[in-house]
This record gives structure tokens, sequence and C-alpha cells, in this order.
């Protein structure tokens, strides 16, 4: 596999070669309590060497990405490849507790993955789950997940810079939050470590295709991303264009298509021939050029499509650290994934900052717990890492095979093989305080058959508790 523990390992050490050693951590801040920061905080506080682990977290509850609200975030600029584009501003709605920080969220929304793969390994969904869960109840889990971690989140309190200073060999993180209730309230406290858990579905992605800024400013409604979408209701009866096939561009146009007169899928590589089927879209080469006297788009085969209503941008994001102003510019060249790191997690240059989660193609969360099992040792110097020629060759491999998609893992079942790498790396510690995943035979066949899986559930109307109801049964052996 391209991303493996095992290719930066299987070099021998040099003598002139050195441990990255690990400074005395006793002070640690996580920057976001969605999964992968409460993943964090989780194995770090079971790791047991490490006198405070500070949560900061910009909304009222956990969830990330998974809580959901109905206000939209405000326009997004048309186009937008900028990855230090932000902070997005928050909004207040009257007569709520706190502001919203609008997520990408949308009211219909469930998981693409099955719930027994999804899940974090020692906690299951509830048994009347749908076998892809809703976003209610993915939510509601990670409520319960957090609820022996609540002590340890400063809810409402927005990180708006980190900078780095090093003595004797030290890394200081110097941290600045400021409460979102009252801007009088800032929060100055300085760490050993950090873990940034923010998420990477913030800054949005719209490139600049010929004539579109000229659109925009012709028809300032018409182009939106999927980060603005909630319901269909606005989409009835429109000539509408979905610009994306991937998984949220594929379920954005199957609602919209619901209610749509026309729905156009705009692609720059052709959708599998099921997926089209299921979401019952016509399918259109990608746009080359927009029209904005025609309020149409010129595609690349050179069709055109006229008195257009609705243009919906499912594009994806982009990765920004806004409060790292120091590290920012480093690590972040065109957004599409972050430099210097070693398996996608430790900042080689700093390994006292972590970027859990990143990967794309992948199940997050039990990725999320390989990796914060993995810090949780090494910081407490129980797993050392390996040299760094070793982890810098790593990285600049990956990044020869890989180019700016840093963190796309190539082949299906290759996140299942990094989370055993990860399981394999951890046993090697001295003390690990909470094991992390690794992956059977029935995980690796419910990551492969979840796609088909998927299909059929929705087109069975969103009824399967699991996926033996959908036909699907496992046979070791054959996975």
């Amino acid at each position: 596999m391209g991303s493996t523990l095992s290719a930066a390992s299987s070099v021998p050490a040099k003598q002139h070669f050195h441990v990255k050693k690990i400074k005395k951590i006793k002070k640690i801040a996580v920057i976001g309590a969605g999964p992968a920061g409460l993943t964090a905080a989780r194995y770090l506080q079971a790791q047991g060497a490490f006198d405070s682990i500070t949560v900061f977290e910009q909304q009222h509850q956990v969830g990330g990405v998974w809580l959901y609200s109905s206000l939209p975030p405000k326009d997004v600029p048309v186009p937008q490849q900028d990855p230090f584009w932000g902070p997005e501003p928050s909004i207040w709605p009257e007569g709520a507790p706190a502001p919203v920080f609008p997520s990408p969220m949308y009211e219909r929304l469930h998981a693409n993955i099955p719930g027994c793969l999804m899940r974090f390994h020692d906690r299951e969904f509830p048994s009347d789950a749908w076998v892809f869960p809703r976003r209610e109840e993915i939510q509601d889990y990670l409520v319960r997940y957090a609820e022996d971690l609540r002590h340890l989140i400063k809810f409402c309190h927005e990180v708006r810079r980190i900078d780095l200073e090093t003595k004797d060999g030290r890394d200081q993180w110097h941290l600045e939050a400021v409460s979102t209730l009252n801007d009088g309230e800032v929060v100055r406290e300085t760490y050993d470590a950090v873990v940034v858990a923010n998420g990477h579905y913030s800054v949005p992605f719209i490139p600049a295709i010929k004539k579109i800024e000229d659109f925009k400013k012709a028809h300032p409604s018409i182009i939106t991303h999927s980060k603005q979408y909630r319901t269909n209701d606005i989409f009835k009866g429109k000539k509408v264009v979905v610009v994306g096939n991937g998984p949220s561009g594929l379920d954005v146009a199957l609602q919209i298509n619901e209610v749509a007169g026309k729905t156009l899928l705009s692609v720059r590589h052709a959708t599998s021939p099921d997926k089209l089927a299921h979401i019952g879209c016509d399918e259109v080469p990608e746009i080359v050029e927009f029209l904005p006297d025609q309020r149409g788009v010129l595609f690349k085969d050179g069709s055109v499509e006229k008195d257009i209503d609705h243009i919906v941008f499912c594009t994806g994001f982009l990765f920004g650290y806004p409060f790292l102003p120091n590290l920012n510019h480093k690590i972040i060249t065109s957004g599409r994934g972050v430099h210097g790191l070693y398996q996608h997690t430790f900042l080689i240059q700093h390994p006292t900052i972590v970027f859990p989660a990143l990967n794309m193609r992948s199940v997050p969360w039990p990725l999320a717990e390989s990796q914060a099992a993995a810090f949780s040792a090494v910081w407490s110097n129980a797993l050392e890492l390996p040299p760094d020629e070793e982890m810098l060759r790593w990285s600049k491999e990956l990044e020869e095979r890989q180019g700016e998609a840093l963190h796309q893992y190539p082949e299906l079942g290759d996140d299942g093989k990094h989370i055993n790498e990860f399981y394999e790396w951890i046993k090697k510690a001295k003390h690990v305080g909470k094991e992390p995943p690794r992956w059977s035979g029935e995980l690796f066949w419910q990551r492969s058959i979840a796609m088909e899986a998927k299909i059929k559930f929705e087109d069975e109307g969103c009824k399967a508790k699991t996926l033996a109801e959908l036909g699907f049964h496992y046979e070791p052996g054959k996975e």
C-alpha cells in the first residue's frame, strides 16, 4: 500500500540517524470536539501520562461537522480557490443560546458507510439505527460518546491563534481563544502539544472556470456550493446543474432530482452506470465556460445549456488553518493536502503538533482512533517515532506518488490496511492506555460492499437496520 508504516520502517537505521525525542509533555490542547477531537481526548486521557487535556470547541455542543443547523453559511466567494480564506463568521440566530458556525450538514443526510464499519471500535450504534445511520443518529451517538469527556471541553471558545516558540529543543504552543458568547473573554495559555482536529469541511472550493465571475455578477443567486445546501425545496420545477460526482455530489443530485424539472450532473470523469441510474440524472461533461447573457454554460463537448436556474458546486473543500499563522503557509500550498507529515499525522519538524483524520476515501473514525493511540503513546514517551530521515523520506515518497492530493487513499481498503499497520506499530509501545482498533476480514468485506449496499438501502426506502436485511452476508475467506 502507498501510505504504510512498513514502508518507512523497512529501511535499516544508519548510525548518524537520531531518534526524534519528545520532551516531557504534560499539557495538551485539542482543537475541536468533533469525532477526531473527542477520540484524541479519550485516548490521551486513557494514556494516564498528562496533567491536563483541554478541548476547545467553538460550538455549544460536540459533534463537529455532524452538528446540524438549518441555517446555511453566508455567501461563498465565486470562484473560491484560496486555502487561506476565512475564518468564516458565525451566525447568532435570534433566541439561540449561542452562535452557530454552520457546517455542510444538510437535513436529509445519512452516512455513506454502514454504521457497523463507521463506529468507534468499542461502541456500537443502537440496534434500531439505520444500517446507514441518519445524521440525527450519528449526532446522538457522538453526544453519548462524549458524556464522560465533557469536563475537558471549553465550549463556545473559538481558537484564533496558535504560535510556536521553541526553547532548548522544547516546543511551546501559545494559544489564544475567544469566547463566542463574550468577545471580551480571551483565553491565553501555553501548551506542550496540540491536536489539530478542527475538521476539513470549512473552506469550500469552487474552480475558476472561464467567465464564472461575470456570471456571478449577472446572476448573483444561481451559483452555490454544497456547503450551503440544506433542503431541496427551492429546486422544485427548476433546471439545475450539479457539478461533481463525489459522495456529496451524488447525494445532493439525488435529492434535487426528486423535485427539479431537469437535473444535469456535470462531471470530469464518468459516473459508474449503477450510481447514475440510482440518482436518475442526465450526465454531461465538465463546464468550460459560463455564458452570462444566456444564463447558461458551455460544456467540454461543445454543447450548451441555457436558462439555468441553479448551479450547485459539489467540488469539495480545501485544507486550511487560519489559526496557525506561522505554519499555515509552510504546510499548505494549494490546499489539497498538508505537507511535511509522517503517516498523515505528525508534523515531522515539530511532532508535538498532529493533524488526525485528514484522509479522504477513508473510514475516518477508526483511523482517528489509531492515530490518537499513536500520538498518545509517542507523547508519553512509551513509543518512539522513526528517525527524522525515515519520516522525511516517507513524506517525500508520498508527495512523489500522490502529488497535491496527499491524503487520498489510492485503493479501496487502504484505510483498513493503514489502521492495521498502526495497530502493529502501537503494539511495540511500553504502555498503551487504550487499545486501538484492528480490522478483521469482516470489516474489510463491509468496506468492499459499502457502496453497493448504500444504493440498495436507498432504493428500498431507507428502512434496513442491518446489512443482512439488504441481502449481504459475510462469508469468511471470501473478502
